[in-house]
């Protein structure tokens, strides 16, 4: 975690810096300067600065990582990583039932949105009820 914690403090650092600077380059540059680009850089920094303090307080409270501590052998890392599922073909559905929703959105044709809502809920529930039934059941 500390790794993620100094990348994620040399963001807000960065931002720290780029901040004010786009403020003045775009206050000289017009009347007024360009309050939605210093609002959302003002709101990045302080997100990043918020993920840096998380990530700092938790590496402390955590027992290092292999990959924080300077001794460590490759050998350290190594064991399960977690579970990777098998091939799916779930989220297909479920990502072009979501192209159905957004698309029917944008040509306002609202009964296609109603017909994508209720294939996407078949699609998602596939989904998350893939490794009950089948093949790969548990």
């Amino acid at each position: 975690m500390k790794a993620e914690a100094w990348i994620f403090g040399v963001c807000t650092v960065f931002l720290v810096l780029v901040t004010p600077a786009y403020w003045l380059v775009t206050d000289a540059s017009e009347k007024g300067g360009d309050w939605t680009g210093t609002s959302a850089l003002t709101m990045t920094t302080l997100l990043t600065a918020m993920v840096t303090l998380y990530l700092g307080f938790t590496a402390r409270r955590l027992d290092p990582r292999p990959e924080d501590r300077k001794d460590a052998e490759i050998a350290d890392g190594a064991g399960e990583l977690g579970f990777f599922p098998p091939y799916s073909w779930w989220p297909l559905w479920a990502a072009l039932t979501l192209g159905l929703i957004v698309f029917s959105v944008a040509m306002q044709a609202w009964w296609l949105a109603i017909i994508g809502g209720a294939v996407g809920a078949i699609a998602v529930c596939g989904l998350v009820f893939e490794y009950y039934r089948g093949e790969h059941a548990h």
